[in-house]
């Protein structure tokens, strides 16, 4: 099975599904477009939450870093008047480190992702959307700024006048997600942020061809007019998009076949999906602890065996 993954919510929902299938039979495509230097380290935020879920030390508290990690050398750092976006643990900094110094000596982001699996045991494909840099970029009342600044310097707090991908009509779909997708039937785009999570992947020139072909599922971040967490709601609102479930499968509706929604949203109308030639299955995705992550995937599992 191969996921789109982007922040929190899908690797949750990979969670469950690492308790239904063996791990060398999933693949996670992963944005890319959060992606960002800091102190001369090349961080990517997504890929290292999918890598650490895998590996086995993901803080599930948080759903990013690494669990017990410490953060001496980021308050070190401050105090000398080097303030981070990001505030990287010091295992955390360290794959980091690696990473960088892969991608210094020649590797692809593709090719020192698998090197970095390797070295953690990982047994699933992790590959990131693409090997050239794209980057999701916030256009606010003061300028235009990185995701990361948006959302962790500013808190998601200053106005969005735009969203856009940058380097997006430059950018390829990575030769080894094109591979994966080849040679796998279903397609699974878990529930994180339709806009900057799962945007910049479906935005890549070639992936909406191919999943045309695929079976595909979808699963809503959203219930009723509000995200399970993150600014999606905000975004979607400065693109014209209805802040909804509704708005979501209309994001997706040219390639998807079923689309997941939660149990609690008491707005959307699923004739309205219907009606968009996708199939509307109302799941509880609240995915707060592992057995509900595990039913979900179950039941996802059992919806592909009805495509």
């Amino acid at each position: 099975m191969i996921i789109l993954s982007g922040g929190t919510g899908s690797p949750k929902l990979i969670d469950g599904l690492r308790k239904c299938i063996p791990d060398k039979d999933i693949t996670v495509i992963v944005n890319t477009g959060e992606d960002i230097w800091s102190s001369e380290v090349f961080v990517t935020p997504d890929i290292d939450t999918v890598l650490y879920l895998f590996a086995d030390i993901l803080d599930k508290d948080k759903w990013w870093s690494i669990k017990g990690d410490t953060y001496e050398t980021y308050r070190q750092m401050k105090k000398l008047g080097r303030n981070e976006i990001l505030m990287l643990g010091d295992r955390d900094r360290a794959v980091n480190l690696v990473r960088t110094n892969l991608m210094k000596n020649g590797l692809t982001l593709t090719e020192a992702t698998r090197e970095i699996s390797k070295r953690f045991g990982i047994s699933a494909n992790i590959i990131p959307m693409s090997d050239e840099p794209v980057t999701s970029r916030i256009q606010t009342p003061g300028g235009k700024i990185h995701f990361q600044e948006f959302w962790i310097t500013h808190k998601g707090n200053p106005e969005v006048l735009s969203l856009e991908y940058e380097n997006i009509s430059r950018a390829k779909l990575s030769q080894a997600a094109i591979a994966a997708l080849e040679k796998e039937g279903r397609v699974l785009i878990g529930p994180s942020n339709p806009m900057t999570s799962i945007g910049p992947i479906i935005a890549l020139p070639e992936i909406k061809d191919i999943l045309k072909r695929k079976k595909v599922i979808a699963v809503s971040p959203i219930i009723g007019n509000a995200p399970v967490s993150g600014p999606a709601g905000k975004l979607m609102a400065a693109k014209g998009i209805d802040v909804s479930s509704k708005g979501v499968a209309e994001l997706y509706r040219d390639f998807i076949d079923v689309f997941v929604y939660d149990i609690r949203d008491d707005i959307l109308n699923p004739d309205e999906i219907e009606a968009m030639g996708i199939k509307a299955v109302a799941l509880d995705t609240m995915m707060t602890e592992e057995g509900k992550r595990i039913k979900l995937a179950e039941s996802i599992l059992k919806l592909f065996n009805n495509i």
